[in-house]
Order: C-alpha cells, then structure tokens, then sequence
C-alpha cells in the first residue's frame, strides 16, 4: 500500500490504527480508512478497543458486527490479503478551527516519530524523529477553497502548497537505513 502511495496514483488507500495517547488493551482506538482521489481526502473511521483491533488486524478475527465502514475496511483486509501493522508513527498536533467555518482547520504537528520494532500502541512514545528539531508541519484543511485571509497570509510568508505523507517519508527513512535501494515506489532491492 504504501509503494503504491509513493507512485502517486489518482486513487490510494491507507489502513492505520489512531490512539490518542498510550493504549492499554482495553482503550479506544480508531480503525482508519483514508482513501484519497484526485487530491480530496475521504477518511472513514470506527471505533473499537485496541484488544479487537489487533484481533481484527493481526489475527483475522472479526469484531462483531462489521457495518458499512467496517465492511469497507474488511474489503481492503481481504483485498490485500496479507496486510499487517508495520510501523508506529506519534506525533504531537494543536488543532485550529475556523471562527466563521468550522470545516476550516489548520494543524502543526511536532515531535514525529517513528519506529518498526515494538509498534504496538501500548508502548509509548519513541521511536525516530521523522523532521528535524526545528521543523513542523503544517496542514491546511479544507472542503472548500482556502479563506482569502490565509491565502494572503501564507503567500505573504512564502508558504506554498506541497504533497507530503509522514508514513511515506518515515518508510523512505527506514529503506535507506536498511540499506536498500532503488525507488520505494517501484520497488526495493537490497544493496550489497
């Protein structure tokens, strides 16, 4: 899933688990669906203890009734057939909302980090970093156009608009750590 993301394709998919903060067995946590087509993001989300989705997603065991949205995530398990946690990605976010629209959001996420060893949610966090020290990532969420107001402010900082994935780059990371070569996008061979 993810060297298909890198290709960029006009439609891709990711399976992830969110937890906010630290899980314990028995804490909520969400399996999310993000699919995006042509540049707009639909993400589709359920709610269950991370206990069951581990069960779900490691072992194949169903939680129950599924729904519609886990009738869709259920579809993505059977489709890739072999689709399993592989990496642990935290990051520490403030979220900002529009005064006059809601829909409006503007989020800074510092302190990303990733690992591949230990990723169970029940861990902690450490792992790493994805950025350096001084850099944060800024995302500009919308369904609509972006308000004339932050338009003017971000061309008057130079802030231009650009595609970023933090699983993407945390899994670039890791394939040069490992020694690995080529595109991650086609494909990955180890160097000798």
């Amino acid at each position: 899933m993810v060297r298909r993301s890198l290709e960029k394709p006009v439609y891709k998919e990711k399976l992830r688990v969110r937890s906010y903060g630290t899980a314990s067995f028995d804490s909520q946590v969400f399996v999310e669906l993000k699919k995006k087509y042509e540049s707009v993001v639909y993400k589709r989300r359920m709610g269950l203890t991370n206990g069951q989705a581990m069960d779900w997603l490691c072992r194949g065991k169903r939680p129950g009734q599924l729904g519609q949205i886990g009738r869709e995530i259920q579809y993505v398990l059977d489709f890739y057939e072999e689709v399993r946690p592989m990496m642990y990605l935290s990051y520490e976010r403030e979220a900002y909302f529009g005064k006059e629209d809601p829909n409006f959001r503007v989020t800074f996420d510092e302190e990303i980090r990733w690992r591949t060893k230990q990723i169970s949610l029940e861990k902690g966090v450490f792992g790493t970093p994805l950025l350096s020290s001084d850099q944060v990532l800024m995302e500009v969420k919308t369904p609509f156009a972006v308000p004339l107001w932050m338009s003017g402010w971000l061309s008057r900082h130079q802030v231009y608009r650009t595609s970023f994935s933090k699983y993407g780059l945390a899994y670039q990371q890791m394939t040069e750590a490992r020694g690995w070569s080529g595109n991650p996008a086609r494909g990955i061979t180890k160097a000798s």
